[in-house]
């Protein structure tokens, strides 16, 4: 009987043994970019907020009981960017992790020591400046660009109207009139058809005559 107590008791023993999971803790310090103590107090998160901590008032973080595998540590700070870190931890060596970091999205990763020393890269920026005056960002504005194809056309009008013949003055201004009358140039647009038609065969001094007579 006595050996068969002691014998449960091993087994309880090894049983509890292999239920407890191995674990350990991640440490670190946040710094601002001329090394100095991060004295704010920041969230840091493991693995999507799976484990959280925040910093102390010298920078310094603890993160508890962080199993073995890949874990993925960022710095919550909505003033500061802090690059992600990458922490490999294996069984047979939790004390001394793998850890490399990414300073921004996409950039290359860096190996870095443990404890961890997490410099603050950048700060973030919300507001744009306003920007001054400036004549390039009239040329910008649709309606500005208007403005000067008109004024250009005001003003080269005449100067392509001196070469043209008096007929071709005359019919340029009815032409200019009709736009101003909305009936007179709907008429015109659906008589161009037959006049075109009539005239296609006949050549310019033609049609002058004909114009005369």
């Amino acid at each position: 009987m006595f050996s068969v107590s002691r014998f449960l008791l091993f087994l309880g023993i090894i049983a509890t043994t292999v239920g407890v999971s191995v674990t350990t803790n991640l440490e670190g310090q946040l710094l601002f970019p001329d090394k100095t103590p991060f004295n704010i107090t920041t969230r840091i998160t493991l693995n999507n907020a799976e484990y959280s901590t925040y910093s102390r008032s010298d920078g310094s973080f603890v993160i508890y009981d962080v199993p073995p595998g890949i874990h993925q540590l960022d710095v919550q700070s909505t003033i500061f960017h802090f690059g992600q870190v990458k922490v490999q931890l294996l069984e047979e060596s939790l004390d001394a992790p793998n850890c490399l970091e990414y300073a921004y999205p996409g950039a290359a990763k860096t190996a870095i020591k443990y404890p961890l020393e997490l410099i603050a890269h950048a700060t973030y920026d919300y507001y744009e400046p306003k920007r001054g005056f400036s004549i390039f960002g009239l040329l910008k504005n649709p309606m500005v660009l208007m403005m000067l194809v008109s004024a250009g056309l005001m003003v080269g009008m005449p100067k392509l109207m001196e070469g043209l013949d008096p007929e071709e003055k005359e019919q340029m201004r009815k032409q200019m009139a009709a736009q101003s009358n909305p009936t007179e140039m709907l008429s015109q647009m659906f008589n161009m058809g037959g006049d075109n038609a009539a005239d296609a065969g006949k050549t310019r001094r033609e049609r002058r005559r004909a114009k005369k007579d």
